[in-house]
C-alpha cells in the first residue's frame, strides 16, 4: 500500500528551533531548508511526502506545485486557501486508497485528521524521526565499512602486499 506524509510547512517551521532561528533573519531560506531535511528524509522512509505551505493571504494566488523529486511535492495553497484545508481535503481524497500521515502540531487539525481516518505526527516527533533514521543509517554505513575487504588486495601480488605492510609499520628496508 502506498503511504504519504502531509506536513504543515509552516507548522514544522515555527515548531522546529532550529528552523524557527532561520525564519526569524529569512522565512525563504527556512522553507527551502525544511524542503532539503524533508526530501532527505524520503530516502530513509517508503512515503510520498506533500509540504503545504499557506499563501492564504497572497492576493491573486491561484496556488504553485513544485516537484523536487518523484516522492516529494510543495504545495502553495491558493488565495484563501490555509494549508489545514489542503490538508484536510488531500488526507480525505486520499485516504480511502493509501496510507496517509499528518505531521502538524495543531491540535484541532490533529482531531479532524483522525476523524478523516489518518494518522497524526506532531513537530518534534516528526523531528525526532528523522534525527533517529540518521543516526540508523549513520550505523548501517559503518558498520558496512567494516564488512567490506580491502580491495586493493584483490590485485596486488603477495610481495606488494608484504612491502606495504612492512611500509605501513615503519619496517623500511
Amino acid at each position: 500500500m502506498q503511504k504519504f506524509l502531509l506536513v504543515d510547512g509552516y507548522n514544522m517551521i515555527f515548531g522546529w528551533e532550529y528552523l524557527n532561528k532561520i525564519a526569524k533573519d529569512n522565512l525563504e531560506h527556512a522553507r527551502d531548508k525544511l524542503v532539503e531535511v524533508l526530501t532527505d528524509h524520503q530516502g530513509y522512509i517508503n512515503e510520498q511526502i506533500i509540504i503545504v505551505f499557506d499563501a492564504y493571504n497572497v492576493k491573486g494566488n491561484f496556488g504553485q506545485v513544485l516537484s523536487y523529486n518523484k516522492h516529494v511535492d510543495v504545495i502553495y495553497t491558493k488565495e484563501k486557501e490555509t494549508a489545514d484545508q489542503y490538508i484536510e481535503k488531500t488526507a480525505k481524497a486520499i485516504d480511502r486508497k493509501y496510507q496517509v500521515r499528518v505531521a502538524t502540531s495543531d491540535a484541532t487539525e490533529q482531531i479532524i485528521i483522525l476523524g478523516a481516518g489518518a494518522t497524526r505526527v506532531s513537530a518534534l516527533e516528526l523531528l525526532e524521526e528523522i534525527k533517529k533514521s540518521k543516526q540508523t543509517s549513520k550505523k548501517y554505513i559503518h558498520m558496512k565499512s567494516y564488512e567490506k575487504n580491502n580491495p586493493l588486495d584483490q590485485w596486488m601480488s603477495k610481495e606488494t602486499l608484504e612491502k606495504m605492510e612492512k611500509l605501513r609499520r615503519g619496517k623500511v628496508d
